[in-house]
Formats: C-alpha cells, sequence, structure tokens
C-alpha cells in the first residue's frame, strides 16, 4: 500500500466512523424519548433506559453501517475535491481507478469490523436488551433454557415448552410452593389463551394437591388462570431474526424446513445478512462519481446531493422489496440482492463515464 492509497483508506475510515457516531447519537437520542413514556413501569428507571440504549447500539452500529459508509465517502472525497487533493493525486500517478481501489479497500475494513459486531456482539446484546426490558416492567424472573421457558411470579414456578404463532401457549407447567417452600400443587395444561386483563384460559387441564398426607389428582378440561405474566414477557424467547446471528439463521432456517414450517421471514433476513457486506461497498461506488469529477467544474455540493438521496433512496426501496419479497414469499435470494445490484450497476456506469 502506497502513502497516497494509504492516506485515502485512513480518512474514508475517520470519516465513516464520525459519521456512524453521529448518526447513532441522533438514533438513541430518539430511541431514549421514546422509552421515556415507559419510565416507571415496574422498575424500569433511568438506569435501565441507559443500559437498555447501550445494549442495542452494537444492533444500531450494524445497521448504519452502509448509511455511514456514504456518508463518510462522500465527504471525505468532497473534502479532498474541493482542496484539489484529488487532482494533486492524479497528477502524481494514482489514477481514477486506484483511488476506487482504496475507496474499495477502506470498504472492506469497514466490513470486516461490521461482521464483527453484527454477527458476535449485536445478536447478544439486543437478546439481552430485550430481557431487561421486559423483566424490569414485569418485576418477574426468566430463564430461557433447555426445556422451554420458566418463569417465577410469587410462590409460583411456571414452566412453558411452545409458544404458537398465535400467540397462545402449550405444553405449561405450574408448581405452586407453601410458605417453606414446599410443593403445594402442580398443575399442568395442554394449551393457554390469552383472555386479557391479566387472565388466561387453561385447557385440558391435570392438577395434583400435594399435602403431607396424601396427593389428590383431578382434571378438568378448561380453567381460568389470574396471573400478571404479560405476553410480551413470552416474546423475548419468540425468535426474532435480528437477534440472531448468520449461524444462528442458517440453523433456525434448517429446523424450521425440517419441521415443515414456514422459514421465509428467517430465509430473508440470512439473505440480507449475506448481502449487507455488498451494501457497503455499493455505497462506496456510489459516493465516488459524484465526487472524483469534480476537477471538471462541476459544482461538488449537488453530486453530493444526488450521492446522499441515491444511497437514501435506496434503503427506502431495498425495505419495500423485502416486504414485497415476504407478502408474496418470492425468492428470498433474489429479493435480498435485486436492490443492491440494480444499484451497483448504475455506480458502475456513472464510474465508466468518469473514467470517459
Amino acid at each position: 500500500m502506497n502513502v497516497l492509497t494509504g492516506y485515502i483508506v485512513r480518512e474514508i475510515v475517520k470519516g465513516s466512523f464520525i459519521a456512524i457516531l453521529l448518526l447513532l447519537t441522533l438514533f438513541n437520542l430518539f430511541t431514549f424519548s421514546d422509552q421515556l413514556k415507559d419510565l416507571g413501569k415496574g422498575s424500569y428507571g433511568l438506569t435501565e433506559i441507559f443500559y437498555y440504549l447501550a445494549l442495542t447500539s452494537p444492533t444500531v452500529f450494524y445497521e448504519l453501517m452502509p448509511a455511514s459508509a456514504l456518508l463518510g465517502s462522500l465527504f471525505i472525497l468532497g473534502a479532498m475535491g474541493n482542496n484539489r487533493e484529488l487532482i494533486a493525486m492524479q497528477a502524481a500517478g494514482l489514477s481514477v481507478m486506484g483511488i476506487i481501489r482504496a475507496v474499495m479497500l477502506a470498504g472492506a475494513i469497514l466490513v470486516f469490523i461490521a461482521i464483527l459486531v453484527g454477527e458476535f456482539i449485536a445478536p447478544v446484546t439486543e437478546r439481552t436488551a430485550r430481557v431487561l426490558k421486559v423483566t424490569a416492567q414485569n418485576e418477574q424472573v426468566v430463564m430461557g433454557g433447555n426445556y422451554g421457558l420458566w418463569l417465577r411470579e410469587g410462590k409460583k414456578f411456571i414452566n412453558v415448552r411452545k409458544i404458537q404463532d398465535d400467540g397462545s401457549l402449550a405444553d405449561i407447567s405450574i408448581y405452586e410452593l407453601d410458605d417453606q417452600r414446599h410443593l403445594r400443587q402442580s398443575t399442568h395444561a395442554e394449551k393457554a389463551f390469552f383472555q386479557g386483563n391479566k387472565q388466561w384460559k387453561l385447557e385440558q387441564i391435570k392438577q395434583s394437591d400435594i399435602s403431607i398426607q396424601q396427593v389428590t389428582a383431578s382434571s378438568q378440561n378448561e380453567q381460568l388462570w389470574q396471573s400478571s405474566v404479560a405476553p410480551d414477557l413470552l416474546k423475548i424467547v419468540v425468535v426474532n431474526p435480528n437477534n440472531l446471528s448468520m449461524y444462528d439463521l442458517a440453523m433456525y432456517i434448517g429446523f424450521l424446513k425440517d419441521n415443515h414450517q414456514k422459514s421465509h421471514s428467517f430465509e430473508l433476513a440470512f439473505w440480507g445478512r449475506v448481502v449487507n457486506p455488498l451494501i457497503v461497498f455499493v455505497m462506496l461506488l456510489v459516493s465516488a462519481p459524484f465526487v472524483i469529477g469534480v476537477k471538471r467544474g462541476v459544482n461538488v455540493g449537488g453530486r453530493m446531493m444526488i450521492g446522499i438521496v441515491i444511497g437514501m433512496g435506496f434503503n427506502i426501496v431495498d425495505k419495500i422489496v423485502g416486504h414485497i419479497g415476504l407478502i408474496y414469499e418470492m425468492n428470498p435470494p433474489l429479493m435480498a440482492f435485486a436492490p443492491s445490484l440494480a444499484v451497483l450497476a448504475v455506480a458502475l456506469f456513472a464510474l465508466k463515464r468518469v473514467q470517459s
């Protein structure tokens, strides 16, 4: 790597991190304002809100990387163009393709950092943030494990093995202890439906009342269960594509297919993660044509504005295409790659015109 290439790489990486810091601060301010409406629910206070913001920041960082790469490279290359640094570099022997290669090398560094954060840090912290918020608001103890979800409500310990797509529960066990922490009652229900107002309807129930003298067993078709266990509390164990790494998504897609369940949303999330590094490179390519041609006397600010509009418009179109693909169950890889490939074609065409 020569001196000029290293200079471009350092400046673009620096500019991208300044952009992501500003965007992350802005997004966290909006999130903080949104979280204030939940202040005081249970033990959810300011400390928990700031902890929640810190835990969700890696996910936001990962999602903002393409936009930050675009903005950072636009401003850095634009500043170099204004100061005639790009002209000087070309006069020193660095070609337009050499500048592009330096920009792509900076993109490789940004992609590497984004993958580290997105695959190894963000999924864990995002799940922790959801658990923190829900448990603080409901003041209940939650523990996920190989045997379903465990919750504690006063003297009762509740085990939920399955959560259905419609929010109902299946295979529920409720264990109630007495004041001496001895098992007093055991209840098992095949299904449970939330009725509102902290009330669940249990179906196909088997119940055992336990005392020192005897154990009495009974069964009934249905029974109302008064509980402060909120449906939101149970959502933390519903698998969310945004909370999974690429490896976990691949494993979960395989699990769903093996059990003949719908996996389309998870496939879209998987291919979205695959294409995310490509989006960073595409955004960097988009920035180059709008500033490298400064020597021809075209207004830099105008070119930068066009590049920003294209980048922001891409994010909107990408989300629209993803939702269309999800609604109509279209090919996930095609829906994930189509917007990026379209913008890539436009960027390459613009670069060709710059070189000509």
